[in-house]
């Protein structure tokens, strides 16, 4: 595994800790400016949008997820992922959580400095039926 391969496996290690922590300030550090989120059944949308539903999200559920790197593909300045993801969602007023489960390809830029950023990320989260919960 070479040097750009770890610092890819780093950040997206680094965004999952960020997402169950909460951490929108450490997010936003690990995103381009120009990023764009792809989900099911919703326009593209980027940091604003983004920054407004994570927010929203953590307010009203606490939020845990696992992501299973599947692979890491490293081309010049570009690279990108592909994960096994799943998501619990519990209302923080009470409940049952509610579980989603899917795949993620993420695309990351070079930086100048160096430094690799989010820049595209498509998902395929969907509910799980309580019978079909493995995680």
């Amino acid at each position: 595994m070479g040097a750009c391969e770890r610092e890819i496996r780093t950040v997206h290690a680094t965004w999952i800790e960020a997402v169950n922590a909460g951490d929108l300030v450490r997010l936003l550090a690990l995103m381009a400016d120009d990023a764009v989120f792809f989900s099911p059944g919703q326009a593209p949308s980027g940091r604003e949008e983004f920054s407004a539903n994570f927010s929203a999200a953590h307010q009203q559920f606490r939020i845990r997820c696992l992501s299973e790197l599947e692979e890491v593909v490293v081309v010049g300045a570009v690279a990108f992922t592909r994960s096994r993801d799943a998501l619990f969602v519990t209302p923080r007023g009470g409940g049952e959580a509610t579980q989603f489960a899917g795949h993620r390809l993420t695309v990351y830029r070079q930086q100048p400095e160096s430094r690799w950023l989010l820049a595209r990320d498509a998902h395929t989260l969907s509910s799980v039926e309580k019978s079909d919960r493995q995680m």
